[in-house]
């Protein structure tokens, strides 16, 4: 894609920030040094909210021609938006707030952030350095707050060094693996006068990332590749990190060896080629889970082993070693032992792999994976992805985002929030290109997708941005649609509306004896919430709010009218457009791995569990 090809590299060390003017030594205030070395490594978009602490800022930010700074309605919105850039374009997101409850708001999408390793740079206001520690009005210690869900953070008090930090931070943020560094500046750091001094030397001992990996680990990961018998190339969202989607393919095709890609993954590897098997996880599809736990290699590049993919971690995979590439060598081994550790950029790894096979295959080493791919073939073909059907005249969710996926195509860009409406868009909806798909992976966080929408649709304005969200998480968040109304941001939003929330409400289903203990949103405690809500009693009526917010508010009730209503909104160009999909509340997403039970329990739907009819089965 021509957004990743011309953003930076995550393991150059010299590209974390733009082409800055040589030798300039300038007089001004700590606030005007903020933004100018804003200007100069390249940040063209801030999301945020003036205050107090953060107030001297603001001033000279208005005089930008460079950095367009976009107000928010909430900070939260700002932090996910800053995410929904950064993984739209390739170039770390900016957010900013004040001190106190504005930094402290930031929490959830840093944390967000750091578990999904995307570059942010978030930057607060503090109170004046003097005051610090003294419980100061909205004083709050956000560096420590932060610590342990940032890649690195600072406190500057002292001027002087705010074009260091900055440069720093985009440096830390885009380098390695990626993610979110924090810099909270003290009030009277912004406001007193310091010399303006760039291009600035980095200086970060310690810090020098691995990128390029070990000749011997790439030969004898070759040598096992081609070795195996039932190998499974498991992709991870590094891979996406690392813009190394062309070298995967190459890599892919030369063995022929299945390729299964990771929540954080789609779009690494196009849905539709023959050799993917889907997302693997406990709402994967069954031949990508069950080809994990059969394998004999798992060749592992750029994924962490996560609890929803391995389930059970000591009955995930038993009969497979494991080659483990990872730009984080904290991540290998740590969950699962690896046969051969491999430190270094995914994009670097992969072209060393391709020639490092080429040999193998030169030397007459060649895998053979004839019997692997007939019951990998055999598994797709009787275990597809699907979904039951409607009751009659009402509305199927599965539907309404496989229709979305349909019509709107794979050029578009799609964020989820959190829940069922997730796991059904990462099933029916075909990515074909990185870059497409964002969601929140590590910290399912519930109101991602319209700040996240928002903030990708503000970097590649020229890109569909649809936001496919649950009528749960888009409470949470919606606020951002005036954001989106008033900044020319016209994002579509498909709120699949089942009146609950809805995974919670499988959870009770099928753990809990059916008793939906406050799941039900769109009833109140004398109401059972076993009807839908009737027309003039919905609480809130979707589309009212969002013609309040200055977006065009559609409904679609009936399957026959589901085509027509997508494409009413693909029609509308000058305003964000809102669809409130009233869909029945008792479809279930299956897959399924029940949480804490082995990857070899996944029921294909309630109560039947495949049948491989296999020795290892």
């Amino acid at each position: 894609m021509t957004e990743h090809a011309a953003s930076p590299r995550r393991g150059d060390a010299t590209a974390a920030h733009a082409p800055a003017p040589q030798h300039v030594v300038e007089t001004m205030t700590g606030a005007q040094s903020l933004i100018r070395s804003l200007e100069a490594v390249g940040a063209d978009t801030v999301f945020g909210i003036p205050g107090g602490a953060i107030l001297p800022a603001y001033d000279p930010l208005m005089d930008s021609a460079k950095v367009r700074h976009i107000l928010v309605r909430h900070e939260q919105g700002a932090g996910h938006a800053a995410t929904g850039y950064a993984q739209a374009t390739g170039r770390v997101g900016v957010c900013m707030a004040t001190s106190g409850p504005g930094a402290t708001n930031l929490v959830t999408p840093i944390a967000d952030a750091y578990m999904d390793s995307v570059p942010i740079v978030a930057i607060t206001g503090q109170v004046s350095s003097k005051a610090i520690g003294t419980d100061a009005f909205q004083e709050a210690d956000i560096c420590g707050i932060t610590m342990p869900i940032t890649k690195h953070n600072y406190l500057v008090t002292d001027p002087d060094e705010i074009p260091r930090v900055i440069a720093e931070a985009f440096h830390i943020a885009a380098t390695g693996r990626p993610g979110p560094v924090l810099v909270d500046i003290a009030k009277d750091a912004l406001q007193a006068t310091t010399t303006f001094r760039w291009p600035v030397e980095l200086s970060l001992p310690g810090y020098r990332p691995v990128t390029k990996p070990h000749a011997k680990q790439i030969r004898e990961a070759a040598k096992m590749l081609v070795g195996a018998k039932r190998p499974v190339l498991y992709v991870g969202g590094g891979v996406i990190k690392a813009q190394a989607t062309a070298e995967l393919r190459i890599l892919a095709e030369l063995t022929g060896a299945p390729v299964v890609t990771t929540l954080m993954a789609l779009g690494a590897f196009p849905d539709s080629h023959p050799q993917h098997l889907g997302m693997p996880g406990m709402h994967g599809s069954v031949p990508a889970v069950t080809a994990l736990q059969k394998a004999d290699l798992l060749f592992t590049l750029g994924a962490r082993f996560d609890d929803r993919v391995t389930g059970k971690l000591d009955g995930f995979a038993p009969y497979a070693k494991v080659v483990h590439a990872d730009i984080d060598p904290a991540e290998i081994g740590k969950n699962r032992p690896a046969d051969v550790p491999i430190v270094g950029d995914a994009r670097e790894v992969l072209a060393d792999l391709i020639v490092a096979v080429q040999a193998e295959f030169d030397a007459g080493h060649k895998g053979d994976y004839s019997d692997w791919w007939e019951k990998l073939d055999a598994w797709k073909k009787t275990y597809p992805l699907g979904y039951e059907p409607a009751p009659a005249g009402r509305l199927s969710p599965q539907q309404v985002i496989e229709r979305i996926g349909r019509l709107v195509g794979p050029e578009a860009i799609y964020a989820a929030g959190v829940g069922q409406h997730q796991m059904w868009s990462s099933q029916f909806i075909r990515f074909e290109k990185p870059g497409t798909w964002l969601n929140s992976g590590g910290a399912g966080t519930m109101g991602y997708a319209v700040p996240a929408a928002m903030g990708a649709k503000a970097g590649r304005p020229d890109t569909a941005v649809w936001a496919i969200d649950g009528d749960g998480c888009f409470q949470m968040t919606n606020q951002e649609l005036a954001t989106c109304a008033l900044n020319d941001i016209p994002i579509k939003v498909a709120v699949i509306n089942n009146g609950s929330l809805g995974m919670v409400r499988q959870w009770q289903t099928l753990f809990y004896n059916q008793r939906y203990s406050n799941t039900v949103l769109h009833a109140g405690p004398d109401h059972d919430g076993i009807a839908p809500p009737a027309q003039g009693t919905r609480i809130p009526d979707f589309v009212l709010l969002s013609e309040a917010m200055g977006c065009v508010g559609l409904r679609c009730e009936r399957p026959e009218d589901l085509d027509a209503v997508i494409k009413q909104a693909m029609e509308i160009n000058d305003r964000p457009v809102v669809i409130d999909f009233i869909v029945h509340q008792d479809a279930m997403v299956w897959p399924m791995v029940a949480a804490g039970t082995s990857n070899d329990e996944i029921q294909f739907a309630k109560g039947v569990r495949p049948d491989f009819g296999d020795d290892l089965d």
